[in-house]
């Protein structure tokens, strides 16, 4: 009788034992919770932002009466807009920037014109069109750039001055970081080569031309849109 109540039991619990372990969270064995990570950091899309810096160069003078060199410097502060596209690491984009400049020459050396009254150089705008090419390291992304440089060449002698809109390029290269959000900031340097101006009859007492080459170093925040 004893061993006939004791195997029923045992009987029972085997037959019950699997729907009680199937009613237990993951069916009796233990299971760990999934690791959820976030999207990596994104730069494709439209941007805009604000930039600004400094900017140092030299100018030389050839002509007839005046002969020389310049050295201008100054800042400037302008803004940026611009798109990336995104493969793997590997960051391709088109941007364009305006600003205004302080970039001028104060002083000057060298013979006619330039000993006196003195040769001057200047520029109140500069923009560029350039294309970039980068790599990104998530939230970092060291670039590579080139393209076209723009800007207004003022070369003046005694009060009198002539005014030119110049074309030449720059290249440079930089880093930018996400900050917050669709925020980041950067880092930038350019060299940017601006031609040649000329001076008339006028203004330098006769055929004169100047060369403008100029660095910039400047700092940014853009914003993108995703």
């Amino acid at each position: 009788m004893i061993r006939s109540i004791f195997t029923a039991c045992a009987l029972a619990f085997a037959l019950a034992s699997p729907s009680f372990a199937a009613d237990m969270p993951g069916g009796g064995r233990y299971q760990q919770e999934p690791i959820v990570y976030g999207p990596a950091f994104g730069w494709g899309g439209v941007y805009v932002g604000l930039n600004g810096g400094y900017g140092w160069g030299s100018s030389d003078w050839s002509g007839s009466v005046a002969t020389g060199s310049v050295d201008p410097g100054g800042g400037l502060f302008g803004g940026t807009i611009g798109f990336n596209i995104q493969n793997g690491g590997f960051v391709y984009g088109l941007e364009g920037d305006v600003a205004g400049s302080w970039i001028r020459s104060s002083t000057s050396t060298g013979t006619g014109f330039c000993s006196f009254p003195g040769c001057q150089i200047q520029t109140s705008w500069f923009a560029t069109a350039r294309a970039r090419v980068g790599y990104a390291f998530d939230r970092a992304l060291v670039y590579v750039t080139a393209g076209g440089a723009f800007g207004d060449v003022q070369m003046s002698t005694g009060g009198a001055s002539a005014t030119s809109t110049n074309a030449g390029w720059t290249a440079g290269l930089g880093v930018e970081y996400g900050i917050l959000g669709p925020w980041s900031a950067k880092a930038e340097y350019l060299y940017a080569d601006l031609g040649t101006a000329n001076c008339g009859l006028a203004i330098c007492g006769g055929g004169t031309t100047a060369s403008y080459t100029v660095n910039i170093f400047r700092v940014g925040v853009n914003y993108r849109f995703w």
